[in-house]
């Protein structure tokens, strides 16, 4: 009986002291994850959207200045000459001026090839898209593209050339490497993991870290972020093909493109890991501290009571001369202690008188 008397009291003592001690913390453990995951999904998602929107600016700008050029240069004499005695030199300026811009040229209503800086070969450019776009009416066309004269993955940019009456006589384009467009993109470094990189509007690479990508123009219409962004979603999380955790935002620019920007998961959230792995060793450190005081009170509270539940057994056994602890304890085991000895003495008494 008194081993189970002391076990419950042990037990008890020991959850009460955990409870005492786990709630709060527990309360507050919960509370400080929840508002650190907050706080540190709006620091990656602002961060991440913060170095896409710079990217995309770079993008729209370079694009702008190259369009502003080509426009400045169709209004020119000998652009709207449609000679290429005349158009020939202004074109070369275009190129020497403009040192990513590998050639410059103009092609005629019909498709054909009028003036070229390089002075090479005349050759038959109506099949392009960058010039279907001018003649179509629009202000301006766009090709990304494997080029005919360099081989190598590059942009067009077109506008149109028009006379005194206002009538479209041809398209004056500019063919450039995609190295300075990308440089700032592929270079961009987000953290350990993070990167960044931009697909047309079809979903092929314009540029990436990955510079194959970029010469073979892969799709990546497939990609996650880029189909979540296509279903209004700029933000997503999403697993890549090795199985890890992958935080992206998405945007485009003013060309239609999408430019994306990524980062582990892991990385980018390593602060909630690092904050809950502070709170786990501070519950486990709390947990052993209330576990070693708990067995440390028991013990002293429930080791007198089970003395004098021996002394209490024995004197029901007649067992009188028995040595009582704890009668100087100012606390209720004193005087339980200073009761079970009166107690022994009234017995003693009893049995004398008789």
């Amino acid at each position: 009986m008194s081993g189970k008397i002391t076990f419950g009291i042990s037990q008890k003592l020991l959850l009460i002291l955990l409870l005492v001690a786990l709630i709060p913390l527990l309360s507050i453990w919960f509370v400080s994850y929840q508002s650190i995951t907050g706080l540190t999904t709006e620091k990656v998602n602002q961060e991440l959207a913060a170095i896409n929107t710079n990217l995309v600016t770079h993008v729209d700008g370079w694009v702008d200045m190259n369009q502003r050029m080509l426009l400045q240069n169709a209004s020119l004499q000998e652009m709207q000459s449609m000679s290429p005695f005349l158009q020939n030199p202004a074109l070369k300026t275009i190129t020497e001026y403009y040192d990513w811009a590998y050639l410059a040229f103009t092609i005629d209503i019909n498709g054909n090839n009028i003036g070229r800086s390089d002075g090479k070969k005349t050759k038959f450019y109506g099949d392009r898209s960058y010039y279907k776009q001018v003649v179509e009416g629009k202000q301006f066309g766009q090709q990304i593209l494997i080029g005919k004269t360099s081989g190598k993955p590059a942009m067009v940019l077109s506008t149109g050339i028009f006379d005194k009456a206002g009538q479209l006589t041809g398209v004056l384009a500019q063919a450039m490497t995609l190295t300075k467009l990308s440089g700032k993109i592929i270079n961009t470094q987000i953290g350990e993991t993070g990167f960044s990189f931009l697909v047309d509007a079809k979903g092929e690479v314009i540029a990436h870290p990955d510079a194959e990508m970029t010469r073979s123009r892969v799709d990546l219409s497939n990609h996650a972020a880029i189909k979540a962004f296509q279903q209004g979603q700029s933000y997503t999380v999403f697993e890549n093909p090795n199985g890890e955790k992958i935080v992206s935002v998405a945007q485009k620019t003013a060309q239609g493109w999408t430019m994306v920007s990524q980062q582990n998961y892991v990385e980018a959230y390593g602060l909630i890991k690092s904050e809950n792995q502070k709170a786990i060793l501070l519950l486990v450190s709390t947990i052993i501290l209330v576990i070693a005081i708990a067995i440390f009170v028991s013990r002293s509270l429930t080791a007198p009571i089970r003395e004098l539940t021996i002394v209490a057994d024995k004197y029901s056994q007649g067992q009188l001369d028995l040595k009582i602890s704890g009668l100087d304890r100012g606390d209720e085991i004193g005087q339980l202690s200073q009761s079970i000895q009166r107690l022994g003495t009234s017995i003693r008494m009893a049995i004398s008188r008789m």
